[in-house]
Order: C-alpha cells, then sequence, then structure tokens
C-alpha cells in the first residue's frame, strides 16, 4: 500500500476554484488507479473522480463533470484535482484513494477497491 497526504482545501467563494494536490509515498504509487472522494456532513461518501495508472483513462461523477479536472504526475507520486466554478453544493471533506483493480467505470465509483486512503481535507464553498 501507498501512504497518501492531501493538501489545498480551504474555504472559497462560489464560482471560484481550488486544486487538491495528494503526495503518495512508494515505488508502487505509479502503478495505482487513484480516485478522489467526498463525504459531506450528514451525507454518505461520494466518487468524486478517478484517473488510471498511466494517466490515459479517467471518470468523473456527473455532478462534477465539466467543472472538475482530475490528472496525475507519477514522477512526483501526485495527484490533482483541480476544481473549478465550485458550488455550496461541493462543500465537504475530500479524500484521495489509491488501489490496484481493473479500471472500469463501474469499478473506479466503488470505495472498497481503493485499499489507501488519505485523512482528507475540507473544502468550504461559502460567500
Amino acid at each position: 500500500q501507498v501512504q497518501l497526504v492531501e493538501s489545498g482545501g480551504g474555504l472559497v467563494q462560489p464560482g471560484g476554484s481550488l486544486r487538491l494536490s495528494c503526495a503518495g509515498s512508494g515505488r508502487t504509487f505509479s502503478s495505482y488507479a487513484m480516485g478522489w472522494f467526498r463525504q459531506a456532513p450528514g451525507k454518505e461518501r461520494e466518487f468524486v473522480a478517478a484517473i488510471r495508472w498511466s494517466g490515459s483513462s479517467t471518470y468523473y461523477a456527473d455532478s462534477v463533470k465539466g467543472r472538475f479536472t482530475i490528472s496525475r504526475d507519477n514522477a512526483k507520486n501526485t495527484v490533482y484535482l483541480q476544481m473549478n466554478s465550485l458550488k455550496p453544493e461541493d462543500t465537504a471533506v475530500y479524500y484521495c484513494a489509491g488501489g490496484q483493480f481493473p479500471f472500469r467505470s463501474s469499478t473506479v465509483v466503488d470505495g472498497t477497491n481503493f485499499g489507501s486512503w488519505g485523512q482528507g481535507t475540507q473544502v468550504t464553498v461559502s460567500s
């Protein structure tokens, strides 16, 4: 497993942008599919975005499609989530996750496929 540490969360006004980063440790990071999930108060954790180990394929939740972009730099063992046009409903704790499994639309949305998780970073969208 890899160790994951998120950063970049904070308070932003509606319509603003944030970029989250997730730094991984270990030589196997580049072989891991990486994902972002979020959990708002009183709600279940939900899938946000995922990227194949090579970066060649991505998936997004419908709620963030066109606004969020996931990317990775395997040389830096880092995955990013660029969030634009933020809305109050994007307010949540955002978690980075990594795993090794067949990368498909049906598998990336299941958090149990990700064996490594970060501690989370708070994103608050409010005026």
